[in-house]
């Protein structure tokens, strides 16, 4: 390996680490109560070191959300080899459940965390852009198709995904527990499904 490569190399395990103690804090303490300092001394590091990566926390938070955003896109694209646009979009919402189960902390600061959204407003958002226009995608197939009825599909594909990340957000909350038979990610599957079903009645 010769020295570029590795001077690379230890620039994105220092970010990985950076990353890693701003996403522990964040989620123990809150967006708002931690500082550049407090992650500096979670990674024994100054905060120097942390500056000459990110230019604050608004910039760690928008990368840990980039972090997310590429994990979840890598989950779905297996999903792309599948023709039928309806069964599609039935394995993109329990690909959606399972990422969440098996990231609960990312999923929480990706849509849970209150954080303020600065940062991302003013980035070009790549990755939650490529995430949701897969999702669009698939809803304009389906329509085209004649499986849904044709409406503004962008409307459409945000219902979708309010619905499935309602449910996977309750459940990751633990209030379902009061619904026994709901609380179980199999359920979840079947609920999603369900609720396809209805929008391709036109109900």
């Amino acid at each position: 390996m010769g020295i570029v490569e590795r001077k690379e190399r230890e620039r994105e395990e220092m970010r990985k680490l950076i990353l890693d103690g701003a996403q522990k804090l964040f989620l123990a303490n809150g967006f708002e109560k931690v500082s550049v300092r407090n992650i500096a001394d979670e990674i024994e590091y100054s905060p120097a070191t942390i500056y000459l990566y990110y230019k604050d926390k608004n910039e760690l938070l928008f990368a840990l959300h980039q972090r997310g955003f590429v994990k979840m896109l890598e989950s779905f694209q297996p999903l792309l080899a599948i023709s039928d646009p309806f069964e599609r979009l039935v394995e993109m919402g329990r690909s959606y459940i399972r990422f969440a189960v098996e990231n609960p902390e990312l999923f929480d600061l990706m849509f849970i965390m209150t954080a303020p959204m600065d940062t991302l407003d003013k980035k070009d958002w790549v990755e939650g852009d490529q995430a949701f226009g897969l999702l669009v995608q698939v809803v304009q197939e389906c329509m085209n198709a004649g499986i849904f009825q044709q409406h503004d599909v962008q409307s459409t594909a945000m219902m979708i995904w309010s619905s499935i990340h309602g449910y996977t957000a309750l459940f990751l909350r633990k209030r379902l527990g009061m619904f026994a038979e709901c609380d179980r990610q199999p359920i979840m599957d079947d609920a999603f499904q369900l609720f396809c079903e209805t929008i391709r009645r036109g109900l």
